[in-house]
C-alpha cells in the first residue's frame, strides 16, 4: 500500500481530486482549481473538481485523463491512460448544464476512448474498448470496440532503403 500512495499517479490525481471537490461543493473560490490543477501538472490527469466520481475509482497508468466538470463516475469504475469524458460543445452560455457523460457502477475504459456529451451514459458492467469515440449511450453489460484495419507489407530484400534518421 505505500507503494500505491507514494508513486501511483492515479491514485494522487484521485485524491486530490476527492479534497478539491470537497471543498467546490463547499463554495470555496479559487482553491479547488488550484488543487486539480498542481495535480494535472504532477500527474497528466485532468480532473475537474465539479465531476462527481464514486468510491473504488481506478486510474491505471493515467497521462492523458480528462475528466469535465459536469461527469459523474460510478463505483467500482477503472480507467485507463488517455481516456476523456468531455462535453460536445463548450460555449460559455452552457455552463452550469450538464454537458459531460455519466459512467455507471462496474464500468472499464481502455486506452484512448473518448466519450462526449452530458446525455451520454454508460451503462452498468460495460466495457469501453481502446480508441473508441462515443457521443450516444451504451446499454448496461454493453461491450464496445474499435476494430482496426491493419495492413502489412514486407519486401524480400529491404536492404538500402532507408527507414528512418534520428
Amino acid at each position: 500500500m505505500p507503494e500505491i500512495i507514494n508513486s501511483y499517479p492515479g491514485f494522487y490525481a484521485t485524491a486530490m481530486h476527492r479534497l478539491a471537490h470537497a471543498l467546490h461543493q463547499r463554495g470555496v473560490p479559487r482553491l479547488p482549481r488550484m488543487l486539480s490543477e498542481h495535480a494535472h501538472r504532477q500527474t497528466g490527469i485532468d480532473i475537474h473538481p465539479g465531476a462527481r466520481i464514486g468510491p473504488s475509482f481506478c486510474i491505471d497508468h493515467g497521462t492523458g485523463i480528462v475528466i469535465g466538470e459536469t461527469a459523474q463516475i460510478g463505483a467500482h469504475v477503472q480507467f485507463y491512460q488517455g481516456v476523456t469524458l468531455g462535453a460536445l460543445s463548450v460555449a460559455k452560455h452552457m455552463q452550469g448544464l450538464k454537458r459531460h457523460p455519466t459512467i455507471e457502477d462496474y464500468v472499464v475504459i481502455y486506452a484512448n476512448a473518448t466519450i462526449l456529451g452530458g446525455n451520454t451514459v454508460i451503462g452498468t458492467r460495460s466495457v469501453i474498448g481502446g480508441n473508441v469515440w462515443l457521443t450516444e449511450s451504451v446499454p448496461s453489460h454493453s461491450r464496445v470496440y474499435h476494430r482496426a484495419q491493419l495492413r502489412m507489407a514486407r519486401q524480400d530484400d529491404p536492404e538500402g532503403e532507408l527507414m528512418f534518421v534520428i
